[in-house]
């Protein structure tokens, strides 16, 4: 009897193993449909075939529902791991940027060129996890899990499919993708200072046909519930030819002086 009781016992585990295989395998594929939603609404094979970005546009710092802080900023990707961002306001200019697993700033107001710190450098592959171009890119891929969460209520009584991507070191982020493949919000968690998580959330609106392919004219950012800042975009433009130079780090600051020339 005891030997019958194990070997049932054991076929009661491997069957529910067996079902849970499936049901996660249902969850990856539900996910993948969702995602590949997202990519053909945003011009599918065009949008994929990107190899350069140039955004320009106004960055806001908002707090308590007020701007605090405004700046003009030009960002260049080129895919797939440069990016260089300039921002320039209250006659002080800043830029930043990262190739590969490195990077250098530039601080207008010191007029000194720094090498990105551990932590900078650690902030800024975090901001690329987050990015809905990594979701939608597949940057992720080898290095996530991408399961579907579920349906979630969105705005005027719709209804938002949820995709999650859980990375390797734990860290999770879930993306809304409404109906028609518009990509509405994603959020996660960071670690304040303190050690406690803030719940953050980017909300993405104004989507621009440029070309064939769609881009948000507007991302806002929420912390903790609250308005946090705005990206407003004015142009974007795609597979711009890039000079290689404009990554590498200058030898003087009176490089950093003259605006930026493509």
């Amino acid at each position: 009897m005891k030997f019958v009781s194990v070997f049932v016992f054991l076929l009661f585990a491997s069957a529910l193993g067996s079902v849970r295989i499936a049901a996660q395998a249902s969850s990856a594929d539900k996910a993948e449909a969702v995602l590949q939603k997202a990519v053909q609404n945003l011009g599918g094979e065009k949008y994929l075939k990107v190899t350069s970005v140039v955004g320009r546009g106004k960055y806001s710092i908002i707090r308590d529902g007020a701007v605090i802080s405004f700046q003009s900023f030009i960002d260049v990707i080129v895919f797939p791991d440069k990016e260089r961002s300039e921002f320039k306001g209250g006659g002080s200019k800043n830029v930043q940027t990262n190739v590969g697993g490195g990077g250098w700033l530039f601080d207008g107001d010191q007029e000194l060129i720094k090498v990105q710190t551990e932590k900078q450098l650690r902030d800024f592959q975090q901001s690329v996890r987050t990015s809905l171009d990594n979701l939608l890119r597949g940057g992720w891929r080898n290095d996530a899990e991408l399961s579907y969460v579920g349906r979630r209520a969105g705005t005027l009584g719709k209804r938002n499919d949820v995709i999650r991507l859980t990375y390797k070191d734990g860290f999770a982020i879930e993306f809304e993708i409404a109906d028609d493949g518009t990509p509405v919000k994603s959020l996660y968690k960071r670690k304040s200072a303190g050690g406690e998580d803030i719940a953050e959330e980017d909300r993405y609106a104004q989507f621009v046909d440029v070309g064939g392919i769609k881009a948000p004219f507007i991302i806002d950012r929420f912390s903790a519930g609250k308005p946090n800042s705005r990206i407003n975009y004015d142009t974007v433009e795609y597979n711009r030819p890039i000079p290689d130079k404009i990554f590498a780090k200058p030898g003087s600051p009176k490089e950093l002086k003259k605006d930026l020339q493509l």
